[in-house]
């Protein structure tokens, strides 16, 4: 089913993506919880604990607040096209209000992969259909009604879905260097980074110099430098490509920072040696 452009009600939290046949990157810190399914293409997801594909087919939900890098690539002559649900959170505390909470587990997986079933085909296809047509928008009502939908079809499918949507708890003081050390080479600011990790900006900071020895963004400068080094040394990737994935925003910026912490520059790691 082909879509013939981006379309997004911000009232009802639905999305419509379709990028085309280049590929795409995008690092997203996820403001709440998300529920997105593949038409076409293949989008690869990094978080901090794994590295995985979705396919076209293939359905995922992400809990809130964390950091997530999203590539997205078309397949032959498909090109990457999504829908992605927000369920907020006024959304989730109205509609729980009228059911009782699930029995929660001590925890649940920050990305719950949903299993193929008729029924999310259905409720995808149907949705579909209004990226198809040649409409400005899609009725708030018509889309607040798919995602009710959703959230029924995905609790009662997958508890682990369940868990995770009724979880209204804020970011707790998580252990700090973990943190910092899986999500370095994200580009989000520190007040962020300090209120991922359940802490003021004051406490942060006072944390990760005892934790550290060393302010956050000098700590984040080296760690990113380092794993540039490692990705072009060892993984063999062109300084173009390995400066996005450590975490930097500006490869002029990246080329200076490098040279200053190793002495020479990053493309001269693969240039040949002259005898």
């Amino acid at each position: 089913m082909r879509m013939n452009k981006d379309m997004q009600i911000t009232q009802t939290g639905l999305f419509f993506a379709c990028n085309g046949t280049n590929e795409a990157v995008f690092e997203e810190l996820i403001p709440e919880h998300m529920l997105t399914h593949v038409y076409g293409g293949r989008v690869s997801v990094t978080t901090a604990d794994k590295t995985f594909s979705l396919s076209a087919g293939q359905t995922a939900l992400f809990a809130r607040n964390q950091l997530v890098k999203f590539t997205k690539l078309p397949e032959g002559d498909s090109p990457y096209t999504a829908v992605t649900l927000f369920f907020t959170q006024p959304f989730l505390q109205q509609f729980f209000t009228t059911i009782p909470l699930p029995k929660r587990s001590a925890s649940h997986p920050s990305v719950v992969q949903i299993a193929p079933h008729p029924l999310l085909a259905n409720l995808f296809d149907s949705i579909a259909l209004y990226a198809s047509l040649n409409e400005e928008v899609i009725p708030d009502e018509l889309a607040l009604l798919k995602v009710n939908e959703a959230i029924t079809l995905l609790r009662m499918l997958d508890q682990r879905a369940n868990n995770l949507l009724s979880d209204f708890s804020e970011p707790h003081k998580i252990d700090l260097a973990d943190f910092m050390n899986k999500n370095f080479m994200f580009t989000i600011s520190i007040p962020r980074f300090a209120y991922l990790t359940g802490r003021s900006l004051a406490t942060f900071k006072r944390d990760f110099q005892k934790i550290f020895g060393i302010a956050p963004q000098k700590w984040l400068t080296e760690k990113r430098l380092e794993y540039a080094h490692f990705l072009i040394a060892e993984k063999k990737q062109k300084p173009s490509q390995a400066y996005i994935e450590a975490g930097f925003e500006n490869f002029s910026h990246f080329t200076y920072a490098f040279r200053q912490l190793y002495g020479y520059t990053p493309s001269s790691i693969s240039e040949p040696v002259n005898k």
